[in-house]
């Protein structure tokens, strides 16, 4: 791979949608030339007017430079909808071997890659849902750094887009979640912020972990479950994505 162009300092200091124009300018690969050019929304729009789309990658370990994406999962939804008609599943062939570890938890096997396309074959497909959507995610370390990666290896390029983590609003909330040394001796437990664990603590279901799809419609619901519980219709997206 030949060396990817950095984006300037001077960009990455810009408000978001101004970021989009930028680099809708500077973008060579039609696909990420459409995503930005797609736009983003303002920062003071309200989240219950902002498209928005669920995102979860499974992966063959958990560092974006050293591992690869095995599934991915999308569906798009709003505050009011999530819309299953449109969600998407695929299973893609690694640009790295899969891990023994991984294969435990993700359940995706040699045979299920064999004949999987590489992520190259169905960005069109996988940007369809992504473009002019706010990706919402469950710890933004995966999703957005291994999708840089991924395209800066098939595409010579990286991309850059904030992102709603359902994971940090549960860390805001729960800023002491790890009891100190004498509460844990009374036997105060830690406070998970999993996503399964974060789920429970808003009465929804139990979803079985490690699909990329269920994991991605599991996120919507959170976030849902989160603007209704802490927040409002009327918060500005620029107070939640990151």
């Amino acid at each position: 791979m030949s060396e990817v162009p950095t984006v300037p300092d001077e960009i990455k200091r810009l408000p978001w949608p101004e970021q989009y124009q930028a680099l809708a300018n500077s973008a060579k690969a039609p696909v990420l030339k459409a995503f930005y050019q797609a736009g983003c929304v303002s920062p003071d729009t309200p989240v219950s007017e902002v498209p928005l789309v669920a995102l979860d990658f499974e992966t063959t370990g958990l560092e974006a430079e050293g591992h690869s994406i095995v599934s991915i999962g999308q569906v798009p939804f709003t505050l009011d909808a999530i819309e299953l008609g449109k969600a998407k599943h695929w299973v893609v062939c690694p640009r790295l071997p899969l891990h023994k570890m991984s294969v435990t938890f993700h359940g995706i096997t040699h045979a299920d890659i064999e004949e999987a396309p590489d992520l190259s074959e169905i960005l069109d497909e996988v940007f369809a849902s992504l473009n002019g959507r706010i990706p919402v995610v469950h710890f933004r370390h995966i999703e957005r750094p291994f999708l840089n990666v991924a395209l800066q290896y098939r595409l010579n390029e990286g991309i850059r887009f904030p992102v709603v983590d359902t994971m940090a609003i549960e860390a805001q909330l729960h800023p002491d979640r790890q009891p100190s040394f004498f509460k844990r001796l009374v036997g105060e437990k830690p406070i998970s912020i999993r996503l399964a664990d974060s789920r429970t603590r808003y009465g929804l279901p139990h979803y079985a972990a490690h699909n990329a799809l269920i994991d991605a419609i599991a996120t919507a619901e959170l976030l849902q479950a989160q603007i209704l519980h802490h927040f409002s219709p009327q918060t500005p997206i620029g107070d939640l994505w990151l």
